[in-house]
């Protein structure tokens, strides 16, 4: 009984680990995208009418157009801009899914800013797509991510 219970969990952890790596795939591609300046995939990571949001440091949060930040992050040269992330939560139910990701952004190689992203995600045509993502960004009490 504990080899079936074993297996179970194992297969499980399978199923669930897949999930999120199929929910995270906009994500890195986006990130992917901005690193390499490929307008097209960072595109390819929204869905149509998705929203970009930022938290200032005085609490107001900011709207920024998604296909002017991608014409604006295209115009730099592959590599001048990476953003690290670790995925620290993934939730979902259905075609929703969240996922939080604490981050450390670089310009040219060097440490600019840090903050955390907070996805919303939808499953449109059986491919997971960012609807919606709201940020902070701070340059103090910085974990660098490497």
């Amino acid at each position: 009984m504990n080899k079936l219970a074993a297996a179970a969990l194992l297969f499980c952890t399978f199923c669930f680990g897949q999930q999120n790596q199929d929910i995270e795939k906009p994500i890195r591609n986006l990130f992917l995208g901005m690193k390499n300046a490929d307008s097209e995939l960072m595109k390819s990571a929204f869905a149509e009418n998705a929203i970009l949001q930022s938290i200032a440091k005085d609490g107001t949060v900011k709207n920024e157009n998604v296909q002017e930040f991608i014409a604006s992050v295209s115009k730099f040269s592959k590599d001048d801009l990476e953003e690290k992330i670790i995925v620290d939560a993934v939730h979902s139910d259905g075609g929703l899914a969240s996922v939080f990701t604490p981050y450390s952004f670089y310009f040219k190689g060097k440490f600019s800013h840090c903050g955390a992203n907070s996805f919303q995600l939808v499953k449109q045509q059986d491919e997971w797509k960012i609807q919606y993502i709201i940020d902070t960004r701070r340059k103090e009490n910085c974990r660098e991510i490497k």
